[in-house]
């Protein structure tokens, strides 16, 4: 790999239809889209399945306009010291909306009320009639004092827990992992479980906000079924693997759980009744992609120019205000005297350090360096070979 300067004009690949109002992020002067480029500077995607892409060796970041990762190889990303955006937040309003619309349309058996009337066509003058014979089969449930169960108080979660309250519902919240910036937008009227079995056996309403790890795959189970109140609804707008497919037909079969909404319908669940199932609309809004796309354009031009990183799932959030001065933001693992080896080779060429950075995240870390000196051209080229000759340096570019 030859030396990396990030100087020059800069080409940009998208694997799926990207709002353009996020593309115009990318100033045309300084970037192209080029979406037939095999070795781009940075790729925003969508849903795209990137597992079977080969990286180009330009190819420094890839921008997921939306929360989930999965179809991006994070692992291999990491260890080529390629930065993986994500977009938090950019779509909690739309996946909200939905939330709340579900829960209380059916609390009130809308779904199924709307699909029975659809059935009267035809029926002529005698369809008044029918409606109000056939309404007493959709009563259904208010909302009002009935107990909210929210699993993950992050961007989504804080949303639907906040204005559930605002329906007069009480909320129950459980997020071990809860930021000290969502804990500021939570109201003091939501009471914190402190285990999900708490949550579990007192809400009348469950809906789960959280990623799909090892930890939490399948967590809606009958063991966890066995615990709740009977009749009580799940919604599912995160992942379906969320929740055992075959445990919860069992119990929605047998009375223990009322209703199963979900984002993400199946074979399995298809069949069962009491499913509301809904083709995967939970970001499905022009105003969420639009969010999801600036979010994830601005995110990549600001690292790409300035080697600052925000909402990366698999390196360190790392800022050091940018100041036009000539930078070395090295990835490299998070092993003892790294920053040391690193700054000695700096300094073996008479260059003076005018600040740095060093953040890490679980086995890799990232340090970015500004240099004082006004650095002749011909310098990078030995300082940048001098750098990658130390142990465990994963890629370095200079800006």
């Amino acid at each position: 790999m030859g030396i990396m300067v990030t100087n020059k004009e800069k080409t940009i690949r998208t694997l799926n239809n990207i709002a353009e109002t996020g593309l115009d992020v990318f100033n045309k002067d300084e970037y192209t889209i080029d979406n037939e480029n095999e070795n781009p500077d940075a790729i925003v995607v969508r849903s795209f399945n990137m597992h079977d892409i080969e990286f180009g060796t330009d190819l420094k970041a890839i921008a997921r306009a939306g929360a989930g990762v999965n179809n991006i190889p994070v692992t291999a990303c990491t260890e080529k010291g390629i930065v993986v955006f994500n977009t938090p937040g950019a779509n909690a309003n739309a996946v909200k909306e939905l939330v709340l619309t579900s829960l209380i349309a059916s609390s009130r058996n809308l779904f199924d009320g709307v699909a029975w009337a659809k059935t009267l066509e035809n029926e002529g003058d005698q369809i008044s009639k029918l409606v109000e014979a056939g309404k007493k089969n959709f009563v259904g449930k208010e909302i009002k004092g009935k107990t909210l169960g929210v699993i993950g108080l992050g961007a989504i979660g804080a949303l639907v827990a906040n204005d559930a309250l605002n329906l007069d519902m009480d909320v129950i919240g459980f997020d071990p992992f809860i930021s000290v910036d969502t804990a500021w937008n939570l109201s003091r009227n939501i009471h914190r479980a402190m285990t999900i079995e708490e949550l579990f056996a007192n809400s009348d309403y469950i809906t789960v906000h959280v990623p799909l790890t090892d930890d939490t795959r399948g967590m809606f189970n009958k063991d966890v079924f066995e615990i709740m109140k009977s009749d009580v609804t799940i919604l599912n707008f995160s992942r379906g693997e969320l929740v055992n497919d075959e445990d919860i037909a069992t119990a929605l079969e047998n009375g223990k759980v009322g209703k199963y909404i979900t984002d993400f319908p199946n074979e399995t669940v298809l069949k069962v009744k009491n499913v509301v199932p809904i083709p995967h609309l939970g970001a499905s809004t022009a105003e969420s992609e639009e969010n999801c796309a600036i979010m994830a354009a601005r995110q990549l031009k600001i690292f790409l120019e300035t080697g600052n990183i925000k909402n990366s799932v698999n390196f360190p959030n790392t800022e050091l205000p940018y100041t036009g001065k000539r930078r070395v933001a090295v990835f490299h693992k998070n092993v003892p005297n790294m920053v040391g080896q690193i700054t000695s080779a700096i300094s073996d060429y008479n260059l003076n350090i005018a600040d740095m950075v060093n953040r890490s995240r679980g086995d890799y870390a990232y340090t970015m360096i500004d240099i004082d000196n006004k650095v002749n051209g011909e310098v990078l080229p030995g300082l940048d070979a001098k750098i990658r000759q130390i142990n465990n340096i994963v890629s370095i570019r200079f800006i």
